[in-house]
């Protein structure tokens, strides 16, 4: 039979202990608590010591439990999708030795929170056009391939020019990410900028704000949608933890109490 360990969602600062109720990952029922010391406590369920699985419903669940703890607490350091430590014990020693690191971190992340914005052009026809247009070398390109007969001279130029306009694509896709996220510069503190991998995807970033300036965005993104008209289609999240700006990492050898 398998032994319970504790799977830990995020650390919060409270000298008291809480239970959030019976919605701990794994579909058990678990009561989602917390486990500590002094004003330190990381919030946990009980989940049994085997390789964890990565699946919709589990991760749902960890984000849930996270957006609970979120309504009472206005610091919450998100921790790895899959962390769980043995006993409660090793968790009050992990919280002792690494006190100061994880307080700082929740004074400079008090009243914090993500938003995850995605934008991507609605016609990419009409994008490879622009930069046929815009790029003097891949016009040129296009235009000898017009006057060739050799299949195999046709195949050669056609590789070229694919290089050149995936390298024009992305110089394109950096413009435009630069200037929308120039407009939310002074309503955010910091942005994490993610890879894009397709073509249509040209910005996905993650903006880190104050708690209760989520309307600002809100008014900001109408603005861009306007701006950008029927151009570009624009995606982004309700308010989240801190997951993009926070990487807290615990190594195997650290649970040894």
């Amino acid at each position: 039979m398998n032994r319970d360990g504790k799977y830990i969602y995020c650390i919060i600062a409270s000298e008291h202990d809480f239970n959030f109720g019976p919605v701990g990952i794994g579909g058990r029922g678990d009561s989602v608590v917390t486990i500590g010391t002094d004003d330190l406590r990381m919030v946990v369920s009980d989940h049994p010591l085997t390789r964890f699985v990565v699946n919709p419903e589990n991760i749902l669940s960890h984000q849930k439990v996270l957006e609970e703890v979120m309504k009472e607490f206005n610091a919450v350091l998100p921790l790895k999708f899959g962390t769980v430590a043995a006993t409660p014990d090793e968790i009050r020693d992990l919280l002792f030795r690494r006190q100061h690191e994880f307080m700082e971190l929740l004074r400079v992340y008090e009243n914090k929170v993500e938003i995850n914005l995605k934008c991507r052009w609605k016609h990419m026809e009409e994008i490879f056009l622009e930069i046929k247009n815009e790029n003097t070398e891949v016009l040129n390109i296009t235009k000898e391939i017009e006057f060739l007969e050799s299949d195999e001279e046709k195949k050669m130029i056609l590789a070229k020019a694919g290089e050149k306009v995936k390298t024009a694509l992305a110089e394109k896709k950096e413009n435009e990410a630069e200037k929308i996220i120039s407009m939310f510069r002074n309503v955010v503190f910091d942005y994490k900028l993610k890879p894009t991998r397709s073509d249509e995807l040209f910005l996905d970033t993650a903006l880190l704000i104050n708690s209760g300036r989520e309307k600002e965005i809100d008014f900001l993104i109408e603005d861009i949608s306007d701006l950008y008209g029927g151009r570009v289609n624009l995606t982004y999240t309700s308010a989240l933890p801190v997951y993009s700006f926070i990487d807290i990492k615990i190594f195997p050898e650290e649970w040894q109490t």
